[in-house]
């Protein structure tokens, strides 16, 4: 059972008054030395400053205030995020004031460091020390940020270089090497010299500066573990690896995953005709999946794009639609592997643009594949990585781009793991677009060239479209009754959503909830698991339109999300009462509908962070839970328009990818014949 969010306060607050009493223990049983012995009285006189220090070399430094008696106003800058609750629990047990924010690194994104940094100049204008670590969460470690150059130069106030070490201590294998100091050590306290940062200093020279705060925390925390002989190795973070310069040569996993592929080419056939029978393929243009075009290829430049499904497909068209409206002369190969992906795309790719079945990555069907279309850009999306098109592409000189690229934490060690694999893989990448900086570091650890973090590009996709027609159908057979939408749903989270609509019904007259299942083919068996329940159903895919007594609707057809959407003020997304990883909350906020998420939102962690922040979204765990809020939501016109004011502030924070992709893929594309003779 997930604690509340008063519960988890409360468990916060208690570990950091026992780590606050841990660190005075330390602090009173350990034999200190400072440096300069003076560092007392120099402090004093600097006050009010910004006092430095490396992230994962900070737990003791609230006490370094306790070396003499005269104790000054300090304050300290945490992040938002939970993990940093019980930080901010233990500054607080030492007197000090925390400021909530951190710093934006190298994002495109504020989290929080506009704020923080007005806000400790305020403190320091205040006679308040400002105490913060110089790198920037989550990494690089020891490497200054710029926030705290940029303070230095706003406020007047100097950056005093501080390091604390003991003898003793256990360093966990964090990004910064996070150091828990141990009782019953030698202690050495460091001040190193102050660095005024002059009002006048332009980017180049805050950069300068930056490496002064860098250098002088080094030499300090070198010179904190050389007094008590401890190695300052140990907590130092490891160097990043050297960059790749060029392809990594295939390993001996890939010759067998080629062989295995080679070898499975006679089964092939066979596997295709079972996923005929199944529904999963189209046996008309069954041979695209051997490498044999249904169409030939047009003249001029050719950029392909593969996608794995729906998802994205959306993604990517408009950066497709971008595309060929700025190269007059370019067309598009899109290739996905899904039948509702080939439908979709069908109904939006415009002209110069068509569709194919992607092919099985068999050697001989790639080749055949490839020598048919010879693209002169091929464009992957998010995590479609097919060893030997990519090997094959590369091989033949054709750039290679991932876009929108996604990397969850679970894929990142199992990639890691088969380094053999990956790094000849990625780095076969000419350019690599992340959707943020987490994923981007992935990549490059991964054996990524040419990283970059530009967002994720289902921010900026138009809405699913409205059918105006169906649209009117629906709204007049509902006749005004109150509407909620359960999208995307997975097993077993449509039998939860029948039970919060009972408990909704119950309170709420006339009640109805159109499920889309995430899976239209399941709507069958949906809707018998909801009439054993009790409930009455209507299925789309039979022409059903909801009666007067229809309980729950179930939209089991592809391609009309948006219509829905748009007859409903609150959309819960499915994929999040499990473990999957939720779904894209964009398309319905766009909508107008307000968003209800489950717990599990790996998938979308960045539109969720933003839509939680700006409170643009709620969070449900149970069918209680999501029966309450869709109460309180459906009755409350305005706790519905601030949601949806906070959800447009959340995801105007994050746009910005399309257009960053689409420059980065011009500039990959062969020359125009207008450009060639303009040069």
């Amino acid at each position: 059972m997930a604690q509340s969010p008063e519960q988890d306060w409360k468990f916060r607050s208690f570990i950091g008054r026992r780590a606050a009493r841990f660190t005075r223990f330390v602090r009173a049983t350990s034999t200190v030395v400072i440096e300069p012995p003076d560092a007392p009285r120099l402090l004093e006189a600097y006050h009010p400053f910004i006092l430095a220090m490396w992230h994962g070399q900070f737990s003791l430094m609230p006490t370094l205030r306790e070396l003499h008696g005269r104790a000054y106003r300090v304050s300290a800058i945490a992040a938002r995020h939970k993990d940093a609750a019980l930080i901010r629990s233990l500054l607080g047990e030492f007197d000090i004031e925390v400021v909530q924010g951190a710093g934006a690194g190298n994002r495109k994104r504020d989290r929080g460091g506009a704020y923080a940094l007005r806000t400790a100049l305020k403190l320091l204008k205040g006679n308040s020390t400002f105490s913060m670590t110089a790198d920037v969460p989550p990494g690089p470690a020891r490497r200054s940020g710029v926030g705290i150059v940029t303070i230095a130069k706003f406020s007047g106030r100097p950056i005093v270089p501080f390091a604390v070490a003991t003898s003793k201590f256990v360093a966990l294998p964090t990004w910064s090497r996070m150091t828990i100091n141990l009782p019953f050590s030698r202690l050495a306290y460091v001040i190193g010299e102050p660095i005024w940062v002059p009002a006048e200093a332009d980017v180049d020279a805050l950069a300068v500066y930056q490496g002064k705060v860098e250098a002088e925390l080094n030499r300090v925390t070198d010179r904190a573990y050389a007094l008590v002989g401890a190695n300052v190795a140990r907590v130092t973070p490891p160097a990043p690896p050297e960059p790749i310069t060029g392809p990594v040569p295939p390993g001996h996993a890939l010759k067998v995953y080629r062989g295995a592929t080679a070898a499975f080419g006679t089964a092939a056939p066979m596997l295709l005709s079972w996923r005929s029978r199944q529904g999963k393929e189209d046996p008309v243009r069954r041979g695209e999946r051997y490498g044999r075009a249904s169409r030939p290829r047009p003249a001029g430049p050719l950029a392909w794009f593969h996608a794995a499904s729906v998802g994205e497909t959306n993604a990517v068209m408009p950066v497709i639609e971008r595309l060929l409206a700025e190269r007059a002369d370019l067309s598009v190969l899109l290739t996905t592997g899904t039948l509702t992906s080939a439908a979709l795309a069908q109904k939006r790719l415009g002209p110069r643009a068509f569709h194919q079945y992607i092919v099985l990555d068999v050697p001989s069907y790639v080749q055949a594949f490839l020598d048919h279309w010879k693209p002169d850009l091929a464009v992957f999306a998010e995590s479609e990585i097919w060893p030997n098109l990519i090997l094959e592409a590369s091989a033949r000189g054709v750039p290679l781009a991932l876009v929108n690229a996604r990397m969850s934490t679970r894929s990142g060690r199992r990639w890691r793991r088969l380094s053999s694999v990956s790094r000849p893989l990625f780095s076969r990448f000419d350019l690599i677009l992340a959707q943020n900086d987490p994923m981007a570091r992935a990549f490059e650890e991964l054996g990524g060239r040419h990283v970059q973090a530009l967002g994720n590009l289902k921010i900026d996709a138009p809405p699913p479209v409205v059918d105006a027609t169906e649209l009117e159908r629906l709204s007049h057979a509902l006749g005004g009754r109150p509407v909620a939408v359960a999208a995307s749903t997975h097993d077993p989270e449509e039998g939860i959503v029948g039970r919060a609509h009972k408990l909704v019904a119950d309170k709420l007259p006339g009640f109805c909830t159109i499920l889309v299942p995430r899976h239209p083919g399941r709507g069958k068996a949906i809707a018998d698991m909801l009439v054993a329940q009790g409930l009455r159903v209507a299925l789309r895919s039979k022409g059903e339109l909801p009666s007067a007594d229809t309980d729950i609707y179930i939209a089991d057809t592809i391609g009309e999300l948006g219509t829905f959407y748009s007859l409903a003020p609150v959309a819960f997304i499915g994929g999040s009462l499990i473990a999957h990883g939720g779904q894209n909350p964009v398309e319905a906020i766009a909508h107008g509908a307000v968003v209800l998420t489950g717990p599990h939102w790996s998938n979308f962690r960045d539109f969720y962070k933003a839509l939680l922040r700006h409170k643009g979204a709620r969070e449900v765990e149970t069918a209680e839970q999501l029966a309450e809020s869709l109460l309180a939501l459906l009755t409350n016109e305005a706790e519905l328009l601030r949601m949806r004011e906070g959800a447009q502030q959340a995801v105007a924070s994050l746009a910005g990818a399309l257009d960053r992709t689409v420059e980065a893929l011009l500039a990959m594309l062969p020359e125009s014949p207008q450009a060639r003779r303009a040069s």
